[in-house]
């Protein structure tokens, strides 16, 4: 099998608009840097506008181009593990299809890592034209909270734009979690990995297909996923409720040795919901590590492909594909035991 000197990979949900642009800008940035010799990667995440057809007419006309068709909506990140898991690239650039990442920053990105010697390249966003001021607040205090609570150290104000060596992808695709924070997962991996500062770019069209409810689940499986801090909250909680229970056990001895009423239903309400938050707020943060564990018990595959466009190389090791067996393996295996 021939393996293309580079990769493009594209997750892609209602980016109907966008494609044909997409295609022309990315193709002319890989013809650049290296001629004929790349795969350009487009995942369907269950788009309910014309994407599909779109990246199937397109395949059709370009023999460089794998238009991959997911059974349904699977979410930003596991459509773009289904990419990194199809593509066959010895360098892999990871890209959104809202071109607010330039495809035309990649020459820059490859001298980097040659320079550098580098497995990652990481796109830092110097400034981001039209998004705003709520966005834009939220996404730096979300960064610098995570970079507080997790235990690996995790690039502040990037986002899964980036270069990747072949080593370190394949390093990346040894990982099976269910619950995936790509750019944290691949800061996981190590090796080395330098900066690239750029300025993002407004949407080229459509709408953003991250709302607020989406950034708080990649927030929660971000924090979840790379710290266990979050339950260490309960020992606090816990020891500050004694505290408060000491300072409140002398006020009541107070008021009884010196004849004063202790407060009534006021200050006795105020205590239990203080109480049952705080333990609703444990038994909350102790329940999405359980269910983490539970997702994760099943074992089941990452994506599920339904139709492809174009030629496909790589093989689905943590999803399924038509052609590729059933029995996918999403956890590592231990090695057989010689025989007694």
């Amino acid at each position: 099998m021939h393996r293309p000197t580079l990769s493009i990979v594209v997750p892609c949900y209602n980016e109907a608009l966008s494609l044909p642009q997409l295609h022309a800008r990315v193709s002319a940035a890989a013809k650049a840097e290296v001629g004929e010799d790349y795969e350009l990667v487009l995942i369907n995440d269950g788009s309910k506008d014309d994407s599909w057809p779109i990246m199937q007419r397109l395949s059709a006309g370009d023999p460089r181009l794998v238009a991959i068709n997911l059974s349904r909506n699977h979410g930003h990140q596991l459509a773009l593990t289904a990419g990194l898991d199809l593509c066959s690239g010895e360098q892999i650039l990871i890209i959104d299809a809202d071109l607010q990442d330039p495809p035309e920053l990649l020459g820059g990105m490859r001298a980097s890592m040659a320079s550098n010697e580098a497995d990652v390249v990481y796109a830092v966003r110097r400034s981001r034209e039209g998004e705003t001021f709520f966005k834009k607040a939220t996404a730096a205090a979300f960064y610098r909270l995570l970079d507080r609570v997790t235990d690996t150290p995790i690039p502040l104000d990037t986002g899964d734009f980036r270069l990747m060596s072949r080593r370190a992808l394949d390093a990346f695709l040894s990982l099976p979690e269910q619950a995936r924070f790509i750019r944290g997962m691949v800061a996981w991996i190590g090796f080395r990995q330098v900066p690239f500062p750029y300025d993002r770019a407004e949407r080229f069209a459509g709408e953003t297909n991250y709302p607020l409810s989406k950034m708080l689940r990649l927030a929660f499986d971000a924090m979840t996923g790379f710290s266990t801090k979050p339950l260490t909250m309960a020992s606090h909680f816990g020891l500050a409720l004694i505290g408060l229970s000491f300072l409140l056990l002398l006020y009541i001895a107070y008021g009884f040795f010196s004849g004063h009423a202790v407060p009534g239903w006021t200050s006795l309400a105020f205590i239990v919901v203080l109480l049952g938050a705080a333990q609703m707020f444990v038994l909350g943060m102790i329940g999405e590590y359980l269910g983490r564990l539970y997702v994760e018990s099943k074992r089941r595959p990452l994506y599920l492909v339904s139709d492809i466009a174009g030629p496909v190389q790589g093989t689905a090791k943590l999803g399924y594909r038509a052609g590729d067996g059933h029995n996918v393996s999403v956890a590592p295996t231990a090695p057989d035991q010689p025989a007694e």
